[in-house]
């Protein structure tokens, strides 16, 4: 595929056109999260880890740090509606594409995902925030809100404060955005356990 961005492709173990876009966090790449695939084990997903286009020291962002964030979410946004029109002239519909977000990631899916033309078949944020609840409920395409929103949170996350998400996802859910919250007690990390299990369970709820 002809991407704007540096990726890694992971082929479904069966053959499907059933995709799942993956976002990295602030300083990591798409090689960060090479585990999971073999980690989620869904055979018939395939897998597209994308790298952000910004350099971060050693890895890469989406966009700059606080308060600065704004100009690098529109690019960025820009870039991944680049790469779904990608993907579907190859045949991964949207309908039948998941993208899910780590971080700076989680910020883009619920920033991207909500704002974008096509209705995706799930969104997955993971230990992020959203920029701005109320745009967000303004711009977005009304589309998008049929409750194929899961948004994960760390009780005692260190970088980012569970109380900042909780508040947002509350204005988000109070003025209607379907989102499925919630929260476990880890810090900011991806729990393998029982965080991923239950995304396991959740992707596969909507017929993968």
């Amino acid at each position: 595929m002809n991407l704007p961005l540096r990726y890694v492709w992971q082929p479904a173990r069966a053959t499907s056109k059933r995709l799942l876009i993956v976002l990295h966090g602030r300083g990591d790449s798409a090689e960060g999260l090479l585990w999971a695939q073999e980690t989620l084990s869904i055979d018939s997903l395939n897998f597209l880890l994308l790298t952000a286009p910004n350099p971060y020291y050693d890895g890469f962002s989406w966009y700059d740090v606080p308060p600065n964030q704004l100009p690098g979410i529109r690019e960025s946004g820009k870039l991944l509606a680049q790469v779904f029109a990608e993907t579907a002239r190859n045949g991964y519909a949207p309908g039948n594409t998941f993208l899910l977000g780590f971080s700076q990631g989680c910020l883009m899916t619920l920033e991207f995902g909500a704002r974008h033309s096509h209705r995706l078949a799930g969104y997955i944020g993971i230990s992020g925030y959203c920029y701005d609840p109320e745009a967000l409920l303004r711009e977005m395409n009304p589309d998008v809100n049929h409750g194929d929103w899961l948004i994960t949170h760390g009780t005692e996350d260190e970088l980012l404060p569970v109380e900042t998400t909780r508040a947002q996802m509350k204005v988000l859910t109070d003025g209607g955005f379907k989102i499925d919250y919630r929260e476990y007690n880890k810090s900011h990390t991806i729990d393998l356990h029982r965080e991923l299990r239950d995304i396991r369970e959740w992707i596969q709820s909507r017929g993968v």
